[in-house]
């Protein structure tokens, strides 16, 4: 008996090793272009493109001090700062409203309006990106920050929906009845259990509504000139007919995730229990 549970006992470690071998690798595999990034980022430009390429050189900080005094990268930084902000409030503003009536309400079309809603993500870019660039011009929208605002929507909004939509589901009914007993409305309702329950959920839709839409790079790039362009775009500037700046492209996009870093770190603890809404608890 002592010889079989030991035997589980080597099994279960073994397991367990393999298993953190595996996950450690893929991690590694997985934050490699980043390392890689950074490394380039240290580089001059005689360093970049040498062959084979070098793991070990002397490191210089020039290229974080060249970008950082262009201002075609720091505009761009402050037009995301704006757009994917504005973005946000916006889609909390219409979007938790809709996933507490998908959640809590029950009337027609109710799941038909909620495909509606996730539809928006289906949509081909390239595709509606032309009657959208016309749209703009002619109501004055191009090249300004409502403009790109609204057109984010189709990257918040779904995703704010249903993430807030699974999360509202796991939240019991006998809170509203208890304030509705109380003499509250729906919409007291919906206030406490957004701003008290909901917390975790509002704040992993959120972080993750931020970075899809600060990653993104086709809205702005057609619709939106320098004067609004976001950091996406900007980053192309290190691109020119003569050569491309690696060292400084590099630098730019190790700058270009410290929002995304920060709010992740600082929502983290959030996002773990957002994320885990509406699993099976056994």
């Amino acid at each position: 008996m002592f010889g079989k549970g030991s035997s589980a006992s080597r099994t279960r470690r073994r397991n367990d090793i393999l298993a953190f071998l595996a996950l450690s690798a893929y991690t590694a595999f997985a934050l490699f272009p980043l390392f890689w990034i950074f490394l380039l980022s240290l580089k001059t430009q005689k360093d970049v493109i040498a062959t084979p390429p070098k793991f070990f050189f002397t490191p210089t900080l020039e290229n974080y001090a060249v970008v950082l005094s262009r201002p075609d990268f720091l505009t761009p930084f402050k037009n995301s700062l704006i757009v994917t902000s504005g973005s946000l409030l916006l889609s909390a503003f219409i979007a938790l409203p809709a996933a507490y009536a998908l959640a809590r309400m029950e009337f027609r079309a109710k799941e038909d309006l909620a495909f509606a809603f996730l539809s928006l993500r289906f949509a081909p870019e390239l595709i509606i990106l032309l009657p959208l660039f016309v749209i703009y011009q002619s109501f004055g929208l191009y090249d300004t920050y409502i403009g790109l605002i609204l057109i984010y929507q189709l990257i918040t909004f779904p995703l704010m929906v249903w993430m807030m939509r699974s999360f509202l589901e796991d939240v019991p009914k006998e809170l509203e009845e208890a304030v509705q007993i109380d003499g509250g409305s729906w919409f007291t309702s919906f206030r406490m259990i957004i701003t008290r329950i909901a917390l975790p959920g509002l704040a992993a839709s959120c972080v993750l509504s931020f970075i899809y839409a600060w990653n993104h790079f086709v809205f702005a790039l057609v619709l939106a000139s320098q004067r609004t362009q976001v950091i996406t775009g900007g980053l192309l500037q290190f691109i020119s007919f003569e050569q491309i700046q690696w060292g400084a492209m590099a630098a730019g996009v190790m700058l270009a995730i410290i929002p995304e870093f920060i709010i992740a770190v600082f929502a983290l603890r959030y996002m773990i229990r957002g994320l885990t809404a509406g699993t099976v608890k056994g």
